[in-house]
């Protein structure tokens, strides 16, 4: 009986004696802070937002080019849709 008793004993789960932490739960938005940027139409057809300055470079053939700095994608100069 003692057995029997000892081995009901020990197939009980155990209890942690710890507290648990509580689960954060999320906010449902993501604050950021504003850099400033704004949203431009790039060259190629997509919508980029740039933190930088837009500049006028010129291009290999001489002509010039409106671009976009320092770019949330990563990229330091897009060219823009005129």
């Amino acid at each position: 009986m003692k057995a029997l008793t000892l081995a009901l004993l020990l197939s009980l789960p155990t209890l942690q004696l710890l507290p648990q932490k509580p689960v954060r739960q999320p906010t449902g938005h993501i604050t950021r802070h504003s850099k400033g940027g704004r949203w431009y139409f790039a060259a190629s057809g997509h919508a980029v937002y740039c933190y930088g300055p837009v500049m006028t470079v010129p291009r290999a053939n001489g002509d010039l080019q409106k671009v976009a700095t320092f770019c949330r994608d990563g990229s330091a100069i897009v060219p823009l849709k005129d």
